[in-house]
């Protein structure tokens, strides 16, 4: 990343929620990683959709990286794609667990996004900094 673009960053989201955002979104990546790979019984039942659970949490995922994160294109994105393609597969070795190629796309889906969200969020608050 070159400078301007780090200067851009920290401009439209500052240091302090750019360092907020870098720890929950490893704390997101580690909540998924135990939530897909602990056995089917485990795992905590909130009532809500499947779905709408896949979804909720890789789209909080992407938000945070994004947030926290400025690189070069959709890295992110990117990375969260190959992230959940990769957690779904791990999910074949473990019992009572299965990969689901919707669960995937869902994922994949839902990391995208929440990188752009945070796109959209970050650029609107620089460009309202440079009007104001």
């Amino acid at each position: 990343m070159n400078l301007q673009s780090r200067l851009d960053h920290a401009g439209a989201v500052g240091p302090m929620i750019q360092r907020v955002s870098r720890a929950f979104a490893w704390s997101m990546i580690a909540i998924i990683v135990i939530l897909s790979l602990v056995p089917a019984s485990l795992r905590p039942i909130t009532g809500v959709p499947h779905k709408v659970e896949h979804f909720a949490i890789f789209a909080l995922c992407g938000l945070a990286f994004g947030l926290g994160y400025r690189t070069a294109g959709l890295v992110e994105g990117l990375t969260l794609v190959m992230f959940a393609a990769g957690i779904e597969l791990l999910q074949l070795i473990v019992p009572g667990r299965h990969a689901r190629l919707s669960d995937f796309a869902v994922d994949a889906f839902a990391s995208c996004v929440g990188v752009i969200t945070s796109r959209l969020w970050t650029d609107s608050a620089r460009d309202r900094r440079l009007r104001g």
